[in-house]
């Protein structure tokens, strides 16, 4: 088994799709799933395949994320570069962290328009892509 991709529940589609393309992702494609809703498939352009997802139900009015879900995390090349292009484009990323202290990982934050919460990491060199058994060692 694997986990094939993220859905988020959105408000606005199109201030959803103008955030989410300015992080870096690209439209896959589009389902219409009746009475307005729709799914839209996106990827970053390296992936092979989709990572998230985006649901539209303007009947059921605005999204509430609530205190169940905390967060998604974005590997990047370079966060410095990221924020910079991030913040060219109008987005409000936080300021970097260090959360396993000057060697491991760069950190930062950022909201989307419905208050879901995404982590940027970029790893130390020579850090595997991801997290793995090898960080618990």
């Amino acid at each position: 088994m694997k986990t094939l991709f993220v859905s988020y529940r959105v408000t606005d589609l199109d201030r959803s799709l103008g955030f989410y393309s300015a992080l870096g992702y690209a439209e896959l494609g589009r389902v219409d799933v009746g009475h307005g809703a729709r799914l839209v498939i996106l990827k970053f352009p390296d992936e092979p395949a989709a990572s998230l997802e985006l649901v539209h139900r303007p009947g059921d009015g605005p999204v509430d994320v609530g205190s169940g879900f905390d967060h998604l995390a974005i590997q990047v090349d370079s966060l410095a570069t990221t924020l910079e292009t991030l913040t060219q484009a109008g987005l409000k990323p936080e300021p970097v962290q260090y959360p396993g202290g000057s060697h491991g990982p760069k950190t930062s934050w950022l909201t989307d328009p419905d208050g879901y919460r995404i982590e940027l990491v970029e790893w130390p060199p020579g850090h595997l892509d991801g997290i793995t058994a090898a960080d618990f060692a």
